[in-house]
């Protein structure tokens, strides 16, 4: 059995032009507008959402830079169930915030992942420190 598998890889960043983004009156999708690798085609710069093109079990990272000036809380979604989140409070003494988080998750084909900048956070908006990636480890 000669069975082709399915190339799925993407990392993204935030872009914004190194400033803030965020703090907004409600949680957004947050949308990682450039495109470090996106082979498969599966995440949308557009929209922030990733969508399986095929059953199996992926792995997703999120990672932020942020300052100490507010909250800064992420949240992934598996279609509209939370999965996983990271979080940092503002400090004064504490400057400047690194924080990320990782997962395995089985989708189906066209589940969504996606992450929340929640309500009143933010995180630092670049071309390299707030990222979201993913990748197929194995079709099912």
């Amino acid at each position: 059995m000669n069975k082709e598998t399915e190339t799925v890889i993407f990392s993204a960043a935030t872009g914004g032009g190194d400033k803030d983004i965020g703090p907004f009156n409600t949680d957004i999708i947050l949308n990682y507008k450039t495109l470090i690798t996106n082979i498969g085609g599966a995440y949308s710069p557009s929209t922030g959402v990733f969508v399986a093109p095929v059953k199996g079990v992926y792995y997703f990272t999120i990672f932020f830079h942020a300052g100490w000036r507010h909250h800064t809380k992420l949240q992934l979604y598996m279609n509209n169930q939370l999965m996983i989140m990271t979080h940092d409070f503002s400090t004064i003494s504490d400057k400047a915030d690194n924080e990320g988080n990782a997962v395995f998750l089985q989708l189906n084909q066209l589940d969504q992942v996606y992450v929340h900048l929640l309500a009143k956070t933010y995180v630092w908006g670049s071309d390299y420190h707030t990222t979201f990636s993913g990748f197929l480890v194995t079709e099912m």
